[in-house]
């Protein structure tokens, strides 16, 4: 097996860092479409972190003879880091950086999980991946009924939410409700922190880290069961 310069956590690294922003077209979708912001994120995170961790996960078994928990681990760790530093970053600006730091952490949990999938075994540009990630984050019973939403069959994210929560407030108001759900267990009681300058900083680089272990503990035991 090819030597390596690096140790596998440096060339990990190296190879991981997603992209600090969303795609533009993403955006555009989440703000035309603010209630059906979850699966909009998962079919976009199913185009492009799929290929980037299918990439990862050759490259990382091409070079090193790791089992898949400590794949995932790596995976884990890298993206708990790379959260806390953007839920910093997120912070200086209070509520007026709220909605691109929740965003943003939506779009980097929604990595690892594709990385996670991969780590054990599972193809990360397989459909039901999106499905899988939209279950654990609870939007669904199951990976099935979040596949059949993704394809226009059955109850849909906006359908479920328009029954009788979709009160009112702006778009922004409505698309950052939703990221938090999707991003942060009981994440409405943590909005008001986030929204202080300065306290923010420590307040979003703590959470940010805590709930984006917390959904990887969810992977790991979803796809290594």
């Amino acid at each position: 097996m090819e030597r390596s310069e690096h140790t596998p956590e440096e060339h990990y690294d190296e190879i991981i860092d997603p992209p600090r922003t969303l795609p533009g077209r993403l955006w555009q979708e989440l703000r035309a479409d603010p209630v059906r912001a979850p699966e909009h994120l998962a079919l976009a995170a199913g185009e492009v972190h799929g290929p980037a961790a299918a990439e990862w996960i050759s490259e990382m078994r091409g070079r090193y003879a790791h089992q898949p928990p400590e794949l995932a681990l790596m995976a884990k760790r890298r993206h708990a880091t790379l959260s806390r530093w953007s839920g910093a970053a997120g912070g200086v600006g209070g509520a007026w950086t709220m909605l691109p730091d929740i965003a943003a952490l939506a779009w980097l949990q929604s990595r690892m999980v594709f990385y996670i999938a991969a780590a054990y075994g599972y193809d990360p540009l397989d459909p039901m991946r999106p499905a899988e990630y939209l279950a654990m984050r609870e939007f669904y019973p199951d990976p099935v009924t979040a596949r059949e939403a993704l394809d226009g069959v059955g109850v849909t994210v906006a359908e479920q939410y328009v029954g009788g929560k979709l009160g009112g407030g702006g778009a922004d108001e409505k698309l950052l409700t939703r990221l938090t759900k999707l991003t942060i267990r009981k994440g409405g009681t943590k909005l008001a922190a986030k929204a202080v300058p300065g306290f923010a900083i420590a307040f979003n680089a703590v959470t940010n880290e805590r709930e984006t272990r917390r959904l990887a503990k969810d992977a790991m035991r979803f796809y290594g069961d």
